[in-house]
């Protein structure tokens, strides 16, 4: 059986030190094995503090990087290129600091940003991308942590869209973030994007196609599960979701209406259902 985790997003943004306080023992009790940790903006919440509640409520801890506007590894600045890189080993130095194994995220450009290329242009910002990349794909290599690039679907990024593009565009070392939400929009057959990136995967997400609760949809879940353990994977199902009065998540996800009849029972439905798989 694969773990079950939530993501704080499913009731705030940003996240802070207040509401981890609030949730941590909510989400225990409720039954998750995992609580995923959005890093907006270093200083939102202490690690240690955070490592000593998740310890205390028997919770594990996965860490996820946000690239607003002006976070970008590729045509960028190398002063915005290096303050990104630095972001993200800050991002690493917290997943040690709570036990997470991967900090993922779309790790590349900001979300939203999207441009048109010709191929020449392509493969330049592929090599720009691999090059930017490497040195955090090392220093988390480093302290145990895997980094775990996610494609986005094509309203979200012109750069990763989907597996096939991110094996492509990735350092070897570097592993992949896979969305339920963005493998339904991108992928022609989702299961079969899980197999093509057997040994890679080192993080996966997953809420109903119309981003609300896993399992309220058309989804082919057996499929997209039994592909999973096909491909070696055996990290958490964590559900992200946003609620939709967070005002800067909300619209970079173009959440606009409640996706369920609670925040609280998007998550306690989303578990129950993550159990049947």
């Amino acid at each position: 059986m694969f773990q079950a985790g939530v993501n704080t997003w499913v009731w705030v943004s940003p996240l802070t030190g207040v509401h981890l306080a609030r949730l941590v023992p909510r989400v225990a009790a409720w039954g998750f094995d995992v609580i995923e940790l959005p890093v907006e903006r270093p200083g939102d919440w202490d690690p240690h503090r955070a490592a000593d509640l998740l310890a205390r409520h028997g919770l594990a801890a996965t860490v996820v990087l946000v690239m607003p506007p002006g976070r970008e590894l590729v045509a960028a600045s190398p002063e915005i290129v290096r303050d990104t890189q630095d972001y993200l080993r800050h991002c690493v130095d917290v997943a040690v600091t709570v036990g997470s194994p991967v900090i993922g995220g779309p790790a590349y450009a900001s979300v939203g940003r999207t441009w048109r290329m010709t191929p020449d242009e392509r493969g330049a910002a592929r090599a720009e991308l691999r090059r930017n990349l490497l040195p955090v794909v090392d220093y988390a290599g480093e302290r145990g942590v895997r980094l775990a690039v996610e494609p986005l679907n094509r309203y979200e990024t012109s750069l990763i869209n989907t597996v096939e593009q991110a094996l492509d565009l990735l350092p070897e070392d570097a592993g992949l973030a896979l969305d339920v939400y963005h493998l339904n929009i991108e992928e022609k057959d989702p299961a079969r994007a899980v197999r093509a990136a057997a040994g890679r995967i080192a993080h996966v997400q997953v809420c109903g196609t119309d981003r609300g609760t896993p399992g309220a949809d058309k989804f082919d879940w057996p499929g997209f599960t039994e592909a999973l353990r096909a491909a070696g994977y055996t990290g958490p199902l964590v559900i992200e979701s946003f609620t939709a009065h967070n005002q800067a998540i909300a619209t970079a996800a173009s959440v606009w209406r409640p996706l369920a009849p609670s925040q609280d029972a998007l998550a306690v439905e989303g578990l129950a259902f993550l159990r049947t798989l």
